[in-house]
């Protein structure tokens, strides 16, 4: 089958008829995943600090270090947190934080030990592209040595966080003290040589044009190419309120159609990407549920803590019953996985 090229994706973003490419996206999930099940992963997202040096204007979490906001979780509260997961039968944590000038390496290996020891089953998928960046330019290291103590101490697989969109035109304008977009896939390039899996993101939705947008699905997709490192794609359209950004342009939210045509088309143009999650998260369970038609084969996090989007006042809760509820209207049995989307009950266990 001839691949999507990204003049094409561009005219599908543009002019394409959503239901047409809902369908087209739905037949390309059940030819790769033509059982019943569709999968859903039991974690927390962890942020072990949100003091952070650079200022993302999209941003709503983080404080500088001299805010009365600002924190650093201590090691007895980030393992409460996890033993409070573990208790609710989950088996991974998102781990990730601002970028902050005053901690030291040895606080990092310090806090994936304690981790591992106290919780040895569970993964822990953490720090970002641009926490790397910084790590590696903060403690005079390279990636690749950055990624290995870390790995040594603990840490599993990186999420694909930071990645907003990948064109350096655009990150100029949202986060210029970010890493960026070429070294955001170098830290991506070397996690893979060492034997890392990792996820890729997409915030889309604000001061990209459509040719952006798909030159980061583009960026992805020939990263996969060499390799096939990324384990899932995910994508979510930016969340405006209280942000600078939306200040500065007068942004809006996306709309749920423009979410569903980004994630169809993503799904048709990411042919070497084996898994696409529905962001409930930022667009709400029902249309979490309605992109499990639209591309998505896995409904994404049942995330019993998150904080960076609920900042900009978006908060969606849902139960794991309720969860799997959603799934189970959307016509599928659901079914818990891991961080490899691997499941890890019985394809026709129900008991949540």
């Amino acid at each position: 089958m001839l691949r999507l090229s990204p003049a094409e994706a561009v005219e599908l973003l543009a002019r394409g008829d959503l239901y047409e490419l809902g369908r087209a996206a739905h037949a390309e999930v059940n030819r790769r995943f033509p059982g019943p099940v569709r999968t859903y992963i039991v974690d927390r997202n962890i942020n072990y600090t949100n003091v952070c040096v650079t200022g993302c204007a999209f941003c709503n979490f983080s404080r500088p270090a001299n805010d009365p906001e600002a924190y650093v979780l201590q090691e007895e509260a980030i393992l409460a947190k996890i033993a409070e997961l573990v208790n609710l039968g989950g088996i991974q944590i998102l781990l990730q934080g601002g970028h902050h000038p005053g901690l030291e390496l040895a606080w990092y290996i310090r806090m994936l030990k304690a981790i591992k020891r106290e919780f040895p089953a569970v993964h822990v998928h953490g720090f970002s592209p641009p926490e790397i960046i910084f790590f590696s330019r903060q403690f005079g290291m390279s990636v690749e040595e950055v990624l290995r103590r870390l790995r040594e101490a603990g840490l599993a697989t990186i999420p694909g966080g930071g990645a907003e969109i990948l064109s350096n035109r655009v990150r100029q304008v949202i986060s210029p003290n970010k890493c960026t977009a070429d070294e955001w896939l170098a830290v991506m390039r070397t996690a893979h040589r060492l034997g890392m899996r990792t996820t890729a993101t997409m915030m889309f939705g604000h001061v990209e044009t459509l040719e952006e947008r798909v030159e980061h699905l583009e960026r992805l997709r020939n990263l996969q190419d060499q390799t096939h490192g990324f384990t899932a794609f995910i994508a979510w359209p930016f969340q405006p309120y209280g942000t600078k950004l939306a200040g500065r342009f007068g942004l809006e939210t996306a709309s749920v159609q423009a979410y569903l045509k980004t994630l169809a088309v993503s799904r048709l143009f990411l042919d070497n990407f084996d898994h696409l999650q529905a962001s409930w998260v930022t667009q709400g369970p029902a249309v979490g549920q309605v992109a499990l038609k639209f591309g998505a084969d896995d409904f994404g996090s049942l995330m019993l803590e998150e904080n960076v989007v609920a900042a900009t006042g978006v908060r969606f809760r849902i139960t794991e019953t309720e969860l799997r509820e959603y799934i189970r209207r959307a016509g599928y049995i659901p079914a818990r996985r891991n961080c490899y989307y691997e499941v890890v009950e019985g394809k026709n266990q129900d008991t949540a």
